[in-house]
């Protein structure tokens, strides 16, 4: 047997994500592609077509989603009975590090980072729920591969921009993903106003579903925490769109 199948963590951590229909990892190759708005933007969307489901904040050292959301740490707490069940808002069961950091900076490197994903993952009580949106810390590094290794089934979406830098790096990526095995549902082009002919190639290239474009929202930066705010923003409106696609 492995380390990992002898760590009772796992075994737990296996019970607690059982009765989760689809689990939908967002990952970019590059931190500042809006991976977190993006991710907390699919499980609204989810939530107010009447999904059940669930946001799981896992960039442990730079958690967001919180912010996204408008969610009030210090007055909203899981309720901790035989493990913790995530706090239900806007019809998002959600969870995040920041409950217990009280958003205040982590020092954790390496293995205590592993540590805390696997924590959390262990001791957290999902229940039934239709669709899990794990918000996964940026790039290729280990704890983006943990995480990938101890979800059951995940399926993954990639966010990048039309930068050059980001599409050299997202292909880097998606090379490594496929060449693990891993799951990808598609690409998510964000700060485009029109699909472009970069990204559309590596998706052609790799046979990678391309979700669509989000066109750059001057207006999505002043409605971060206000969510009837966000409803009303193109932002929002091409993440509909996108969800569309693939429920």
């Amino acid at each position: 047997m492995t380390n990992v199948e002898l760590d009772p963590r796992i075994i737990a951590i296996r019970e607690s994500l059982k009765d989760i229909g689809n689990t939908i990892v967002i990952m970019s190759s590059k931190g500042g592609v809006g991976k977190t708005l993006i991710s907390s933007l699919m499980a609204l969307s989810l939530s107010l077509k009447g999904s059940s489901v669930g946001l799981l904040d896992l960039d442990i050292t730079n958690p967001s989603c919180h912010l996204v959301l408008g969610i009030n740490i210090s007055s909203i707490k899981p309720i901790e009975e035989k493990g913790i069940i995530p706090p239900i808002i806007h019809g998002i069961k959600f969870l995040s590090i920041v409950f217990y950091s009280e958003d205040k900076p982590l020092s954790l490197r390496g293995s205590e980072i592993d540590y805390a994903i696997k924590e959390l993952l262990a001791i957290t009580r999902w229940g039934k729920t239709s669709y899990l949106i794990v918000d996964s810390p940026p790039g290729i590094s280990d704890e983006a591969l943990d995480i990938l290794s101890y979800l059951i089934d995940p399926r993954i979406i990639l966010v990048t921009t039309p930068s050059p830098l980001s599409i050299k790096s997202i292909e880097r990526m998606i090379v490594f993903l496929k060449d693990s095995g891993e799951k990808i549902i598609g690409l998510i082009e964000n700060m485009a106003n029109k699909p472009t002919n970069p990204i559309n190639k590596i998706c052609r290239d790799y046979n990678i579903q391309y979700l669509g474009n989000i066109p750059f929202d001057k207006y999505i930066d002043n409605c971060i925490g206000d969510i009837n705010c966000i409803k009303t923003t193109l932002f929002y409106r091409s993440i509909e769109g996108i969800m569309n696609k693939i429920t």
